[in-house]
């Protein structure tokens, strides 16, 4: 959106100029309590892009609502030109349980574009694709590793796309990880209508980092420098000198069941051989080496103290470079 003229989210009309906080109303709770989603709108007078930050579409990933938040209470969301938009908690329901899903048991983040229909995810999922996302020219959206795992501070995105790749570049998270859009997901939902999606990870549920919400919200400074949309009383951070651009990867699982004790550090680069975790038993009689399988930088850390056999307890690169000012070097 370039044109400086009035927006409309929920039948609401915004200003140019003007501030407002929209409640997205869905459902009820079983005390008909009304579940409000709001909506945080804030729009300069000079026309410009429209940026649309969420987080939260996972109940229990409390750093990316740590993000945008923060985004919101420094007022980095009251653009130069253009309009913000934030959703900072989209699964309120999972938030208010502490939980990855909505009370049906469905994960948000795998039923989009949603049905007026279906089920409660599904119906959150078509309102907020219909109504709210269409007016997006570019989409921020926060995550965090799921089940114990800590992600290193990353932005996915597909490969072959030289648009995503430049934003990526400019956000200067450590990674940038090439990764497949999965069906019915946020992602390939923006996919399919054409609005561009940066996707960062970073930490673990149910935990904020103080480094990883650093992270994120100098890489949404850096977007809004690049798009001249950062106030003037704000200098967006510098980019790191390089990025780790990671085009394939896998995970380690472990061999054995039993307590898992990790020895290495997510981010870190390792050889061949390395050695990484111990499993080993309740009783004493049985100590497991994990080592590292090939060259690789560690993107992900189980950090759960026991494991079953199988489960992934390390995401290493298989094929990585350095990403620095648009160019590759292995």
């Amino acid at each position: 959106m370039e044109k400086n003229e009035d927006l409309f989210i929920l039948d609401q009309k915004i200003k140019p100029g003007e501030s407002k906080t929209i409640h997205f109303s869905f459902a009820k709770l079983y005390t008909s309590t009304k579940v409000e989603i709001p909506i945080i709108v804030e729009r300069a007078i000079e026309p410009g892009p429209v940026i649309l930050m969420t987080a939260g579409i996972h109940g229990d990933e409390i750093n990316g609502v740590e993000v945008v938040r923060q985004v919101i209470a420094k007022k980095i969301n009251k653009p130069k030109r253009g309009t913000i938009i934030c959703v900072p908690i989209l699964n309120i329901f999972g938030f208010l349980n502490a939980s990855r899903e909505f009370p049906d048991g469905r994960d948000l983040n795998r039923v989009f574009p949603g049905s007026k229909t279906g089920s409660l995810a599904s119906r959150v999922a078509y309102h907020f694709t219909k109504k709210i996302l269409p007016l997006a020219d570019l989409c921020l959206d926060f995550h965090t590793g799921g089940s114990s795992r800590f992600n290193a501070a990353q932005i996915r995105i597909t490969k072959e796309d030289d648009n995503l790749a430049a934003l990526a570049e400019t956000f200067g998270a450590p990674f940038i990880v090439h990764s497949p859009n999965i069906d019915k997901t946020y992602r390939a939902t923006c996919k399919k209508l054409n609005i561009p999606i940066l996707l960062f990870e970073g930490g673990k549920s149910l935990e904020s980092n103080k480094h990883i919400v650093k992270t994120g919200v100098d890489g949404v400074m850096r977007i809004l420098s690049e798009k001249n949309m950062l106030a003037d009383e704000f200098s967006a951070p510098s980019k790191p000198e390089s990025i780790i651009l990671i085009e394939s990867s896998k995970w380690i699982r472990a061999q054995k069941s039993g307590l898992l004790h990790v020895k290495i550090d997510c981010n870190k680069h390792v050889e061949k051989g390395e050695f990484l975790a111990t499993i080993t038993d309740p009783y004493g009689t049985m100590r497991f080496k994990v080592l590292a399988p090939n060259e690789g930088y560690i993107i992900n850390v189980n950090h759960a103290p026991i494991v079953y056999q199988g489960d992934a307890i390390f995401h290493i690169s298989t094929k990585d470079s350095i990403y620095n000012n648009g160019q590759t070097s292995a």
